[in-house]
């Protein structure tokens, strides 16, 4: 009797010892009320992001008068609307790869400042804002520098004879999309590529010297590969952003569809293709299988860049 006593006593302490795990009935937590924090961000991703892409993809295999056809899809195939995916894919590359390039030289040579300093937060501040500049505020800004008329272009002219339109008011072509392209590319790939970059380890640099190693060779053997993947992450990224851009190239561009955003505001309201407004979810699913291949690269690059960063 004694012994059984005495073990369910040691029981008893057991259970009420603070490194023991609580009782059954304790181990229920209380429904927790945080996803509701999530219900206005899903209002938003369902309204803004999942319904016009349903509408989009359900609209290209219907006709004007609901009936089902292949029809709107069948026209991707069609010369010039290749054409305008190859122009769009064109521009999208050229500007991705050069925002790349020009924003990881300025992640470098921020590498070497104070994270806290005022230059660092100065460029941080700056990239963020100028990013999401874009739209009409972008091509009012391109348009007053060095449009027609813009203070750039004038100048140029009067004082120094240089016409920079003598072979075609290029600016509301196809090539004037990429200098406000770039504009916007360039602050995106700091904000992007910046955290890869500052998480290089000093260790590594300094292992790297006691080997023997130098400069060049640390970044040859270390560097470039452990940043590859976020640099080609980014990259996509860019290409994406720059892709499914459409309000700075409607407002430098107001005639012809050079781009496919361009293209579906032109089945929508141009007169030459009434009765064809259907065309526009064909061209809008083009659009969205391009650019959810890339984002799906984009995933799994990210994850494998995030192994080396975690």
């Amino acid at each position: 009797m004694t012994t059984i006593t005495q073990e369910r006593a040691d029981a008893v302490a057991s259970a009420l010892s603070p490194g023991s795990a609580p009782p059954a009935r304790a181990r229920h937590s209380a429904p927790s009320w945080a996803w509701i924090g999530l219900v206005p961000f899903a209002a938003y991703v369902v309204l803004f992001l999942a319904v016009p892409t349903i509408l989009s993809i359900g609209s290209g295999f219907f006709a004007k008068d609901g009936s089902f056809t292949w029809t709107n899809v069948a026209a991707l195939g069609d010369p010039l609307v290749l054409n305008t995916f190859a122009n769009s894919a064109g521009v999208s590359l050229l500007t991705a790869f050069v925002g790349a390039l020009v924003g990881a030289l300025v992640c470098y040579a921020m590498l070497g400042l104070n994270p806290e300093g005022v230059v660092r937060r100065t460029v941080d501040a700056a990239a963020g804002v100028l990013a999401q500049f874009g739209g009409v505020m972008l091509a009012f800004v391109f348009i007053a520098t060095i449009g027609i008329q813009g203070v750039v272009k004038v100048f140029l002219q009067e004082s120094l004879g240089i016409d920079i339109f003598a072979n075609g008011t290029w600016l509301y072509e196809l090539p004037g999309l990429i200098l406000p392209y770039i504009y916007f590319q360039v602050p995106l790939m700091v904000i992007t590529f910046m955290p890869a970059l500052a998480a290089l380890k000093p260790q590594w640099s300094e292992a790297n010297l006691a080997l023997g190693g130098t400069r060049s060779s640390f970044w040859l053997r270390i560097g470039i590969p452990v940043l590859s993947p976020s640099f080609l992450a980014s990259l996509l990224l860019l290409f994406a952003n720059a892709f499914s851009s459409y309000a700075t190239a409607a407002a430098l561009a107001s005639q012809g569809s050079q781009i496919v955003p361009l293209q579906i505001r032109a089945a929508l309201t141009s007169e030459t293709v009434l009765g064809r407004e259907n065309l526009a979810g064909a061209l809008a699913l083009g659009m969205i299988v391009v650019v959810g291949i890339v984002m799906a690269l984009y995933s799994l690059i990210q994850r494998r860049a995030a192994r080396w960063q975690a």
